[in-house]
């Protein structure tokens, strides 16, 4: 009986408590208190940059931007089309490119010579200069000799026949061998080491000669050079003899009709 009296007595209190928490009168907060006359009241950091945030944040209504009034400005207004010619007008004729002329033909009493050879393209161009007023016509003509007829080694010529032959000895003394010093000619007190039939046997042996300290060379034997000619038709009071003794080559006689 005790217990259910305590619980019966523990109801009765929380519904109790529950109704006075219901029916209580609501609290108004506190007035804030009014500072006196003259103060001006405190404000925070944030309740003071907030309103000039909004105000900064809110684009201008009416006013282009900078930007927008210079891109405006900078753009130029439009080309006007340009004017197309009448339908009546008459087309313009533009001038046709003209043939070239063709080469005058030879007369069949035509004289030809060929000078040449010269040892390099300046002379050719001088030669040229001088026997063109003289000429009716002028080519160049690219002649290759014959390829060479083998390959030889030699050290070039030495200033006495004492210095060549002591050169010689100390070839013998290097341990190399077929050698003998020219005694006459052009090629007076050189020092022959060799001839070969293939360009690369004689560069093998110029380089072991090289290589012992001798300044041997490789040459092909006969002239395998190209050598440049002037094939001249000649013109009216052509003297091929005096060509010939001032631009000092050879003259040859040719056909006229391979210049045709």
């Amino acid at each position: 009986m005790l217990v259910r009296a305590l619980l019966v007595l523990l109801l009765m209190l929380n519904l109790g408590v529950t109704a006075w928490w219901g029916l209580r009168a609501r609290v108004s907060p506190p007035a804030p208190d009014a500072p006196p006359l003259g103060i001006a009241r405190l404000q925070l950091l944030s309740e003071r940059d907030a309103p000039a945030a909004r105000a900064n944040a809110r684009p201008a209504i009416g006013a282009p931007s900078a930007a927008l009034r210079d891109a405006t400005a900078t753009v130029p207004p439009p080309a006007p089309a340009p004017a197309s010619p009448p339908a009546d007008a008459a087309p313009t004729s533009t001038p046709e490119a003209t043939a070239p002329e063709p080469v005058a033909a030879l007369a069949k009493n035509a004289r030809c010579y060929s000078f040449g050879p010269f040892e390099s393209a300046d002379l050719a161009g001088s030669a040229r200069q001088y026997l063109q007023p003289l000429a009716q016509r002028i080519a160049v003509r690219e002649q290759r000799a014959a390829p060479a007829r083998g390959w030889r080694v030699l050290l070039p010529p030495q200033p006495s026949r004492e210095q060549a032959q002591a050169v010689a000895q100390r070839i013998a003394a290097a341990g190399f061998n077929d050698y003998f010093v020219v005694a006459d000619g052009a090629e007076a007190n050189a020092i022959a080491l060799g001839r070969y039939r293939t360009e690369d046997a004689a560069r093998k042996r110029a380089q072991a000669l090289n290589a012992g300290g001798f300044a041997a060379q490789a040459e092909p034997l006969g002239d395998a050079r190209a050598s440049t000619w002037l094939d001249v038709v000649a013109g009216e009071g052509f003297d091929p003899d005096a060509a010939q003794a001032a631009i000092a080559v050879q003259r040859r006689g040719i056909d006229c009709a391979k210049l045709r």
